[in-house]
């Protein structure tokens, strides 16, 4: 559900951030989701598409709206606490959309946190959230550090292996800078997301090496030919699957919900059946471990010494958030790329819905 951005080239348009915003409340409103669920749902799309994270920004439209439109995904869930202690809690989402499970499950985790240091909430029967770092900046724009992980349906194979296990199970995390913006680190445990494989098919661009397979598990580098995932690391991919292990336990295992590889696909054909994902976010208030002006310093001297030393021949040493930070400037003033099939798919919903297309 999460990864890296990607640069998507001239075969796309641009859009300004207000008007694909203003598209996506308006196409999610129509199928008949509550407010909650369409500020939920754009927030989280607008984090991926302003950040330059395009695999989880506005082409998840056309999918949110099949899911909300077929009842897989609840339009107006009732979500409620079913065990809080201390510093814990178990969130029922009640099927609605991940990204208001997720936004909710992290305000409750603040809300610990400020009482107790920290915060951790376990999310039950919730859905696809789209790109997790949105929630952990959550924490980190109050001034706590973020952790967030999810699950979902099996699209990754083990190291090795040759079957579907793993969903991309992302995990992302986001550290409070004072003076700046948000160290933010957002990863999926797979070599890529699989939304990635869906743009550059969209693109026509070839895959990276080593980063997806056929059913046999063989590497392929074209879009249209992946059965499955790698798992990040390569060679050393044990490491990629055993990271994607993690965040399952912290998901499914410890909310109860179903394992990647027993949750219905992502792309259907069933878009009725709620899938029950897991999800798990936590929230630590730095000044509950050390002093607020040692934790702000250390956070400045290390950011300070990492984009200061030295780089190969052609790189360029970056701290995580520093690529997205630097292109959600670019885009503001630019405006958003979107790729032709999700362009096609915002004509297709403005002629459903008798809504106006952004930058029209």
């Amino acid at each position: 559900m999460s990864g890296g951005g990607t640069t998507l080239g001239p075969a796309v348009h641009r859009m300004m951030a207000e008007e694909l915003d203003r598209f996506c409340r308006a196409a999610l409103a129509a199928t008949g989701a509550d407010e909650q669920t369409v500020d939920a749902a754009t927030r989280a799309m607008m984090h991926g598409s302003r950040l330059g994270v395009d695999s989880h920004g506005v082409r998840l439209l056309d999918h949110y709206v099949r899911a909300l439109s077929g009842g897989r995904v609840n339009r107006s869930p009732d979500l409620r606490f079913v065990n809080r202690g201390g510093a814990v809690a178990t969130l029922d989402a009640e099927d609605a959309h991940g990204a208001l499970a997720a936004y909710r499950g992290m305000e409750e985790a603040m809300r610990l946190a400020r009482s107790s240091g920290i915060g951790a909430v376990a999310i039950r029967n919730t859905s696809h959230f789209g790109p997790a770092g949105a929630f952990a900046l959550a924490a980190a724009e109050a001034g706590m550090i973020g952790l967030v992980m999810c699950n979902s349906d099996a699209f990754v194979r083990l190291h090795e292996g040759a079957m579907r296990f793993h969903g991309t199970n992302p995990i992302a995390c986001a550290v409070p800078v004072p003076g700046e913006r948000a160290w933010l680190f957002d990863m999926a445990t797979s070599a890529i997301p699989y939304n990635r494989v869906q743009l550059y098919k969209s693109l026509g661009r070839k895959l990276p090496p080593g980063t997806a397979s056929r059913g046999d598990g063989e590497d392929t580098e074209d879009a249209g030919e992946v059965e499955m995932l790698a798992p990040l690391g390569g060679a050393f991919g044990f490491k990629g699957a055993g990271l994607a292990g993690l965040a399952e336990i912290f998901s499914a295992v410890l909310s109860g919900m179903r394992l990647s590889f027993e949750i219905a696909p992502m792309g259907g054909p069933d878009f009725s059946t709620p899938r029950g994902l897991g999800a798990f976010v936590m929230a630590l208030r730095p000044d509950s471990f050390v002093d607020e002006e040692t934790f702000a310093d250390g956070m400045r001297r290390y950011l300070a010494a990492l984009r200061s030393s030295p780089a190969r021949a052609g790189g360029k040493v970056m701290a995580p958030g520093d690529r997205e930070w630097a292109e959600a400037d670019r885009r503001a003033v630019e405006g958003i790329p979107v790729d032709p099939d999700t362009l096609a798919a915002f004509g297709r919903l403005a002629e459903r819905f008798g809504i106006e297309l952004p930058g029209t």
